[in-house]
This record gives structure tokens, C-alpha cells and sequence, in this order.
């Protein structure tokens, strides 16, 4: 019955023009590509939508499938594709180096390497001046937690639940969400403590939150006082005197969390957890893999939306548009405790990906993506929070720059989670009008807007108008 449902909803969303022709799909016919998925790769690698997308190739914030079709990719391979899909710079650039030198590894100097660990950490402030390049988010985690233990001699380390900090044995004892979490041991020496979520946790309400949209939800602050900021530090408080020994080797957090749907914290939590940690002998961790080069508009790096400095700095994802590369940033004395012996990396920091980890530094700065991502962000976050004053059943949207949330819920007094079946058929809607978008939270309820950074406010008002829509179509489904 369902199949016959038509919508009386039409859509006035015309997507914006590009002048980008692709070129015509010439491998095999998609049903073909299916059987392949089917008995060659890996079923724990899940696609997105009923009907798979086959992905054929990608320019700026546009992607193309093999029948030609064009998409609007508001979630960027997964807050990956920073500069835009095959940015002519860092194509170039990678081109260049793979004609000259793939890889020798870095027992030898070679250019790539030292050019790009010199530009890469002159975008942090001192004593953050050290780098260790790896090849993903969940190996520089990884280093980051032997790192704090090794230079503490403390092992345990704190982490907050909802947080994705990868998915190595190692790491899977930070990530804090169960559909990550498999029935082997882990976590030794991980532990977890309470999430600062003012939508859904017990505080919060409509000041607490650094983004140009607050939550519906009231708020019991005062001038001056974040009364949810200090029940949350109370929270954390808590779990150090209980829950770990006198001494700890560190506490890892994103400045925003990413998979769990641009989940942020009241001001001044961070700041206040990383003093409790550093009295207890412990380094601090900021896991930027996905807040990291101007992604939140109005800094660099998320850490400094907080007003703080880590120890430890983890990168990846936009770092390389896309190159499978990561690292780890630090200080020169934690760093030589990992001196102490041999650790190797192979792959990490290779010329190719030196190369086009440079190449998005220079894109960043030259096409301005960080006022861009401020600007179009703040439009976005501001469109999107209209359509949560109009439908019940947007409870949250929230984030900075272009790193945005969007939480579905049954009716915003219970906050209840908005089941699957309806949050996929809104997702379908907005794909079959061509606006991919992300999913994520612990029950998928949020929408993860995170785009390419190079993206338009007339992106922004077709995307929205797409959404609109597939809301006004599911509220007649509802009826």
C-alpha cells in the first residue's frame, strides 16, 4: 500500500547549477557491483539506503552516480572530503609527488615530510610542536593513549560516553556508543563519564551551548554561572573519585562529538575537566578528527572554541581530502618518551601523503574555507533552526561552523528518539531528491550535516527546501 502513497507535497527545490560534466561510467552494470559486494567484501562494511548508491566520481561539493545523477554531499565521506571532491590543487599536487616519489619511508629525509610537519605545526600554538604522522584516526588514538601512558607511567584514562575515538581493539575501550562495541574485552583502563549533552542530558538549556542556536529546553543559568556546566563538573568529579586510582594518565574528548551528532558541551566544561585531570598527573587529549581545519568557522583547531590547550592532539579525516592519512600532535617531552624504544610507522607520513596534506593546508587558506565554513555554517544553523520551530518532531539542531546536528525525536517534551523506519524514509526523501546527509547518535536519530567546507549559501537553501519537504511529507504520512 505504502508504494501507492502519493505525496499532494511538491518540491520548489531547484538544485544550484555546475558547469562540472562527468565522465561516462564505463565499468560494470550496478547489478553486477552488488553480486561483488555480496561475496567479495566484507558485510561489517554497510552501505547507506535501501538501494545503494554507485558512486562514480566527485567534484567539489557534487557527486555523480553511474547513471549520471547528481548529489549535494552534505556529509563528505564521512566529514572526510574537507576542500571539495578532486580540488584541483591537491590533485595537482598529488600528481606532482607521484611522479616524482611514492614512498622510501621515513628512515631517510626526504622533502615532502619535513616541508609538511613544518607548515602543519605552525597552525598550533607553543609547546604543540611535535608531530608523529599515521595513516587513520583510530591509529593516531591509539598513539595517543600509549603515548599518555608511557610519559605518565599512570594507565588509565578518561572518556566520555557518546564518544567515537575509532575502532582498533586499543581505541574501542574510548568509543562509548554500543553499536561500535563488540563482545570482545576491551576498555582496560578506559573509563567513561557522564556525557555534558544539554539536549539530552539531566542540565543544559537555552544559554549553554557556543553555537548561534541554543535548545528549546529552559534554562536554570544565571548571568555569569552555568548551573548544568557545574552538575556536570560534579559528574566528572565523581567518577575521578571513584571510579580510577589518585593518578591518571589521561582524558580524551572531542571538542564536539562527531558521531554521536555534533553533540556539544556547556562553555567552560572542558576547561574545567582538563585542570581536574592535569591535578591528577594526567595529559589532555583533544581528538580533532573531525573539528580539526576550520571545520567550526570561528577557530582552527576545536580545541580553541574552548579556550584551551591540549597535551595531545589527534588529527585525520580533512586533513587529506580524502588520502588515507592521520597524526598525532604534541609536545617535545612527551613525544621523546615514545624515543625511549623503537615505534614505526611505515605509511606514516609518506611523500604522496605530505604532498596533498600540504595541498589542503594551502586550499584552506587560499579559497578562505575557514570564514566560509563560519559564514555558511551560521546561515545553515540558522535556516535549519526554523524548521525546528515549525515540525515537532525536530528536537534538536545545533553545531558551529559546518559541523551541525540535527536530532529527530517523537515530540520535544519527551525527546524520545524518532524511530528508525520514519527517520529513514525522511533520509530516502532527501537522497531521491538528491541531498545525501549522514546519520548518527545512539539510536541514528541525528542528521549529520558536515560538508565539504567549499559549499554555498544557495547549496544551503536548495538543501534546506529539500528537507522541508521530506519533513512536510512524512507529517501527511503521519496523518
Amino acid at each position: 500500500r505504502q508504494q501507492k502513497w502519493k505525496s499532494s507535497v511538491s518540491t520548489q527545490a531547484k538544485m544550484p547549477p555546475c558547469d562540472f560534466v562527468p565522465e561516462k561510467y564505463e565499468s560494470y552494470p550496478y547489478e553486477h557491483m552488488q553480486k561483488i559486494r555480496e561475496q567479495n567484501i566484507a558485510p561489517s562494511l554497510r552501505t547507506y539506503y535501501k538501494k545503494p548508491l554507485l558512486l562514480h566520481q566527485g567534484h567539489m561539493q557534487w557527486l555523480f552516480d553511474h547513471e549520471g545523477r547528481r548529489y549535494l554531499d552534505l556529509f563528505a565521506g564521512i566529514v572526510t572530503v574537507s576542500v571539495g571532491h578532486c580540488h584541483p590543487k591537491v590533485t595537482m599536487a598529488t600528481q606532482k609527488q607521484l611522479a616524482r616519489l611514492w614512498h622510501t619511508t621515513n628512515i631517510y629525509m626526504y622533502p615532502a615530510i619535513h616541508e609538511y610537519a613544518e607548515k602543519l605545526t605552525s597552525l598550533f600554538p607553543d609547546p604543540l610542536k611535535v608531530v608523529y604522522l599515521t595513516n587513520s584516526g583510530s591509529e593516531a588514538n591509539d598513539l595517543a593513549m600509549f603515548m599518555a601512558r608511557l610519559h605518565t607511567c599512570n594507565f588509565d584514562i578518561i572518556c566520555l560516553r557518546g564518544g567515537y575515538h575509532g575502532g582498533s581493539p586499543y581505541t574501542l575501550g574510548l568509543t562509548s556508543l554500543t553499536p561500535y562495541k563488540h563482545g570482545v574485552a576491551n576498555g582496560f583502563g578506559c573509563t567513561t563519564t557522564m556525557l555534558p549533552d544539554v539536549f539530552r542530558g539531566p542540565w543544559g538549556g537555552s544559554h549553554c551551548r557556543d553555537s548561534p542556536v541554543q535548545t528549546v529546553r529552559k534554562c536554570s543559568c544565571t548571568e555569569g554561572a552555568c548551573h548544568a556546566k557545574d552538575q556536570y563538573i560534579e559528574q566528572f568529579k565523581d567518577t575521578l573519585n571513584t571510579s580510577v586510582p589518585k593518578t591518571v594518565a589521561g582524558f580524551i574528548a572531542e571538542p564536539m562529538q562527531g558521531v554521536n551528532g555534533a553533540v556539544q558541551y556547556p562553555r567552560n566544561f572542558l576547561k574545567e575537566a582538563y585542570q581536574l585531570i592535569r591535578e591528577r598527573g594526567g595529559l589532555c587529549i583533544s581528538d580533532e578528527v573531525q573539528t580539526g581545519f576550520g571545520r567550526t568557522g570561528s577557530h582552527f583547531w576545536g580545541f580553541q572554541t574552548h579556550g584551551v590547550v591540549p597535551d595531545i592532539v589527534t588529527l585525520a579525516k580533512g586533513i587529506g581530502n580524502g588520502f588515507p592519512m592521520a597524526a598525532v600532535v604534541t609536545t617535545k617531552e612527551i613525544a621523546s618518551s615514545l624515543a625511549q624504544n623503537l615505534h614505526f610507522n611505515t605509511f606514516g607520513g609518506n611523500p604522496l601523503a605530505c604532498a596533498a596534506g600540504a595541498a589542503v593546508l594551502d586550499a584552506i587558506e587560499e579559497d578562505s574555507l575557514q570564514k566560509n565554513s563560519e559564514d555558511v555554517g551560521t546561515y545553515m544553523l540558522l535556516e535549519l533552526a526554523k524548521l525546528r520551530d515549525k515540525f515537532e518532531i525536530v528536537g534538536d539542531v545545533r553545531g558551529k561552523g559546518l559541523m551541525i546536528g540535527v536530532e529527530m525525536v517523537t515530540d520535544k517534551d519527551s525527546r524520545s528518539p524518532l524511530p528508525a523506519e520514519e527517520i529513514n524514509q525522511i533520509w530516502e526523501d532527501c537522497k531521491d531528491m538528491g541531498v545525501l546527509i549522514g546519520r548518527g547518535g545512539l539510536y541514528s536519530q541525528t542528521f549529520r550535516i558536515k560538508p565539504p567546507m567549499c559549499i554555498t549559501k544557495r547549496d544551503v537553501d536548495f538543501a534546506v527546501e529539500v528537507l522541508h519537504t521530506a519533513l512536510q511529507r512524512h507529517m501527511e504520512r503521519a496523518a
